[in-house]
């Protein structure tokens, strides 16, 4: 079975549950893609929900498979959010933000009632770190901001190369939010939350892809079927 079709059976278990009425989260990625478009057939078939995106790509997908949409401005709490992530931990310990939209995902996830997980076993981790580190950042100050996130990675005891992600013609990644993305290799982080707390106060730093007691539960699809993992 390929990666994709195992990234579709986890979308399809989440599906299960969705009820009708719900106010859900919709991810960003190639697993929550799966989702917003199985979504919309039971939309299609008479499901009642309305969803916020976390991202324009999404909102565009969503649109095509007809679920209504909405906005936090319009509700401040949402039942549910089902996203995909780059590194799941097993304390559901997330790294989020290779498709460029962690910072409108973690929003959408912590106004949520519950944030379900959906990946294929590849991302399965025994710790964070391996998948580079997205770090959002605006433009302004960019040396120094670079300066005060190598001086945190120091003090949390991770080093590695700090690389502006850059699109296919050459130029800076822009996100949703005009922000542009350092990706951090470091390999492996010891302790996630503390560098989370690290990273969070330095001017410059707009969100970054650690997701730290968000997750609910994570469905992964593998080879022997779907493995539920709830948070301890």
């Amino acid at each position: 079975m390929t990666l994709d079709a195992l990234k579709r059976q986890a979308a399809a278990r989440a599906l299960e549950y969705v009820e009708d009425g719900m106010r859900l989260g919709l991810g960003t990625g190639s697993t929550a893609k799966h989702f917003v478009e199985l979504l919309g057939e039971r939309v299609r078939g008479g499901l009642k929900v309305v969803g916020v995106p976390t991202s324009e790509v999404t909102r565009a997908d969503a649109e095509r498979c007809g679920i209504p949409l909405t906005t936090l401005d319009d509700l401040d709490r949402l039942d549910l959010t089902v996203d995909g992530a780059d590194e799941i931990d097993a304390d559901l310990n997330l790294i989020k933000g290779g498709g460029g939209a962690l910072l409108r995902e973690k929003i959408v996830a912590a106004g949520s009632e519950r944030m379900i997980v959906i990946a294929d076993e590849t991302k399965w981790v025994a710790g964070l770190g391996r998948f580079p580190l997205p770090i959002e950042v605006i433009p302004f100050g960019l040396a120094a901001t670079r300066r005060a996130i190598t001086e945190v990675f120091a003090k949390a005891g991770v080093s590695g190369e700090l690389v502006i992600r850059k699109r296919s013609d050459g130029h800076a990644f822009v996100t949703d939010g005009g922000h542009w993305i350092f990706d951090a290799h470091l390999g492996q982080i010891p302790d996630a939350s503390y560098l989370a707390g690290l990273l969070n106060p330095i001017p410059g730093v707009v969100e970054h892809g650690l997701f730290i007691g968000l997750a609910g539960v994570a469905m992964l699809a593998g080879a022997q079927g779907i493995r539920i993992v709830e948070r301890r």
